[in-house]
């Protein structure tokens, strides 16, 4: 039984509405609202607490593109966790493509590496004891129909991925969005690799879908992030992405459903919405064992670096 959950970007949008799903579970006790603003956090408790009348709600200050405020986080967690929904990510900022102090881009960093950091350090100290959902896309196994192409990778190999994790797969094309799609295939890999590396933990990759009312958006240049938005409305009165309920609701299909599979990735079945379905019917080298061990092996030779002394 899950009772006491961590959420990483907590204070708005799928992270805020998964909050609020989970309470309306009586057997779920606390929920950790982990957020990189404290006052933000507060406020989204408050809200969250009215709404609800439910008093579960804690706020656990930690920014995952930090690897010292992640450390901080995991110290200051006052008990485990049955579950963890590593909802924070996005296109990392104005300065996305900046190298950060573990070699690797902003935009990995909040995506992926912050997260693998934060597991890692959950399971060595015996605070996460069931679950850990990772916030998956569609990106990352192409969506043609929205002209959004597979990530192309040649051999898949260690050194191919560590490329994608220092951004230097990347140097002839520096929009963000180029980087998103490997990233979160990456993430998928790490996630099934995870699950055969840690057997006793169910280990999922979720993807929310194409969700209106998040704030994936806010930190792209205003006039692509004024398009964006407007697409997004265009595409909801079109049936073609939903709301932040449905979106959020994947996440709580991901802890809840036994049926779901441990080191697998689902997502639409097609497009950015609609039924799920276990990604590497789609894309099979999302089942590959070596492509899974090389990009978990990738991720931690960055986080080593994070030990050696300065």
């Amino acid at each position: 039984m899950i009772k006491r959950v961590l959420i990483t970007g907590a204070n708005a949008g799928l992270g805020k509405e998964a909050a609020l799903q989970l309470a309306a579970r009586p057997e779920v006790e606390v929920v950790y609202l982990g957020c990189r603003n404290k006052h933000k956090a507060a406020a989204a408790q408050q809200e969250l607490e009215q709404i609800t009348g439910r008093n579960i709600f804690e706020v656990l200050e930690i920014d995952v593109s930090d690897i010292a405020s992640v450390e901080r986080a995991v110290h200051d967690l006052p008990q485990s966790v049955d579950a963890l929904i590593m909802n924070a990510g996005g296109t990392g900022g104005k300065r996305f493509s900046a190298i950060n102090s573990a070699g690797v881009t902003e935009i990995f960093a909040v995506n992926l590496l912050g997260h693998s950091v934060l597991t890692e350090r959950l399971l060595k100290c015996g605070k996460l004891t069931q679950v850990a959902v990772y916030a998956g896309s569609e990106a990352a196994r192409g969506v043609p129909e929205m002209g959004m192409p597979r990530p192309n990778l040649s051999t898949s190999s260690v050194e191919e991925f560590m490329r994608i994790c220092d951004g230097s797969a990347f140097a002839k094309n520096q929009d963000a969005t180029a980087h998103y799609g490997p990233i979160k295939y990456m993430g998928a890999l790490w996630m099934s690799a995870m699950a055969r590396r840690h057997p006793h933990i169910k280990f999922v990759t979720m993807s929310p879908g194409a969700t209106k009312g998040t704030e994936g958006f806010n930190t792209l240049p205003f006039f692509k992030q004024y398009a964006m938005k407007g697409m997004m409305q265009v595409m909801l009165w079109l049936g073609k992405v939903h709301r932040v309920e449905t979106g959020s609701a994947r996440y709580l299909t991901a802890l809840f459903d036994e049926n779901l599979e441990s080191g697998r990735f689902y997502a639409s079945k097609k497009g950015l919405t609609g039924a799920l379905d276990a990604q590497h019917h789609v894309y099979p080298d999302l089942d590959n064992p070596q492509f899974q061990d090389n990009a978990l092996l990738a991720i931690e030779r960055f986080a080593i670096k994070l030990k050696r002394p300065q």
